[in-house]
């Protein structure tokens, strides 16, 4: 993990804690005694893609700098189910963080476990499963670094990474060309992708020398026609309404990309439970 996408982390974990507990946990703080140990495991009960221990890890450490944590999986790789991450240690803490942990372990392996879905679909094709920036706020390097772990890969981070010049800018720019053209003088160095909605513009952007065409919201046949058409002169994304159901279609035209917002925006947490043990 790199130091920024600790750093959100680390955040992640200080809100979690603060929203969830607020003033104190008060049932926990009522019903179990101070000083009591317990030993805890989360388990994974459905299959998909582990990711996100080192969230459930920091909420743990947070409220009990001496826990012993114990990783029982392997992360980034599809599994059945099972064991987890064993906790030993204060039995307040480890009652107290369980919603935080468990919330942020199964978004992140929902997320994981979505993009992996998607990468198998389009398995003996050419095409890459890409993410968006439909993430949620605060958590796009988490959630972004949970699309890598699936098997996807990231398009730009921000704003600032790369140009995707869509219709608002092409319409204030007065145009593809010029919109390109800006972009060029601004930061020649950077990704350019243009979103086209039909041929035409996709002629437009390839005189303009865009590298990379978003080809958005169109059918397959569309897709096929523009595959054929471009002929290899700039790289291809298909982008806009991509299910499960059609992302094998969409793959089969011959496009290099496809972004899917749904992997991060519409991700189903992983089923996972914590079960406590006392020590006596």
């Amino acid at each position: 993990m790199d130091q920024a996408t600790r750093l959100e982390l680390d955040d992640v974990v200080t809100r979690a804690l603060a929203e969830d507990l607020g003033d104190g946990d008060q049932t926990t703080l009522a019903t179990v005694p101070e000083g009591l140990s317990a030993k805890a495991v989360i388990t994974q009960k459905e299959p998909g893609v582990l990711f996100g221990v080192e969230a459930a890890e920091a909420v743990f450490r947070a409220l009990d700098s001496e826990i012993d944590l114990q990783l029982l999986a392997e992360q980034a790789v599809w599994r059945e189910g099972g064991p987890v991450l064993s906790i030993e240690g204060d039995a307040r803490a480890v009652i107290s963080g369980e919603r935080s942990a468990l919330n942020l372990l199964a978004h992140l392996s929902g997320v994981a476990t979505s993009t992996a879905r998607y990468v198998r679909a389009v398995e003996g094709t050419s095409a890459t499963i890409l993410d968006t920036r439909k993430t949620t706020p605060g958590m796009r390097l988490l959630e972004k670094a949970a699309v890598a772990a699936g098997g996807g890969r990231n398009h730009r981070i921000g704003l600032w990474d790369a140009f995707l010049i869509k219709e608002n800018h092409i319409a204030c720019a007065g145009g593809i060309a010029p919109a390109v053209a800006a972009a060029r003088v601004a930061e020649p160095d950077l990704l350019l992708e243009v979103e086209c909605q039909n041929l035409d513009e996709v002629d437009q952007a390839l005189e303009a020398g865009a590298e990379r065409l978003l080809l958005d919201n169109m059918s397959v046949l569309q897709l096929t026609d523009a595959v054929t058409h471009v002929a290899g002169r700039a790289e291809l994304e298909a982008s806009g309404g991509v299910t499960l159901d059609t992302v094998a279609e969409v793959a089969a035209t011959g496009v290099q990309f496809i972004s899917v917002g749904a992997i991060t925006h519409s991700a189903a947490a992983l089923d996972l439970s914590l079960t406590v043990e006392l020590e006596r």
